[in-house]
């Protein structure tokens, strides 16, 4: 069964080129639309959400850091588009979901580091979107860095 729509998310690090290449490998052989989401945690789940001061300056740059390196992998990709590139906040797992659905997007393309041991129990982006996806979801396996 082809797929129509291709969403493919990223961290916006150089590690997030095979997942761009495998993405991209799908649309043309499916001649499928490819979109591109990144999201942007709220500083605040890093601490638990009790933060005794104001994030929202540090948020905002780190939000136009992400938007400068998504307009740069969109010069660096052609085949992307800033028409089906997002740049959102929240949960990743829970906008990946919601993209996906709202986009009526039948595949999830996402990296994915093979972790083992307490990294695996941890748990990472790639896992958390797998389960409850509205559709397949595609994780490309990355080189770990050693």
């Amino acid at each position: 069964m082809p797929y129509h729509h291709i969403l493919v998310a990223v961290d916006l690090t150089e590690e997030c080129d095979p997942v761009i290449h495998r993405a991209r490998e799908l649309a043309v052989s499916n001649s499928a639309k490819l979109s591109l989401v990144h999201i942007v945690e709220p500083m605040a789940m890093a601490f638990g959400g009790d933060v005794p001061m104001d994030l929202s300056q540090l948020q905002q740059q780190q939000f136009d850091q992400a938007k400068e390196r998504l307009d740069r992998l969109i010069v660096k990709y052609p085949e992307l588009s800033r028409e089906y590139s997002h740049l959102t906040y929240g949960q990743p797992r829970q906008e990946i979901h919601h993209l996906a659905k709202e986009q009526g997007c039948d595949i999830i393309v996402v990296g994915s580091h093979g972790r083992h041991g307490l990294a695996l129990l941890l748990g990472s982006t790639a896992n958390d979107v797998l389960h409850g996806a509205p559709c397949d979801v595609l994780a490309v396996r990355l080189q770990n860095k050693s």
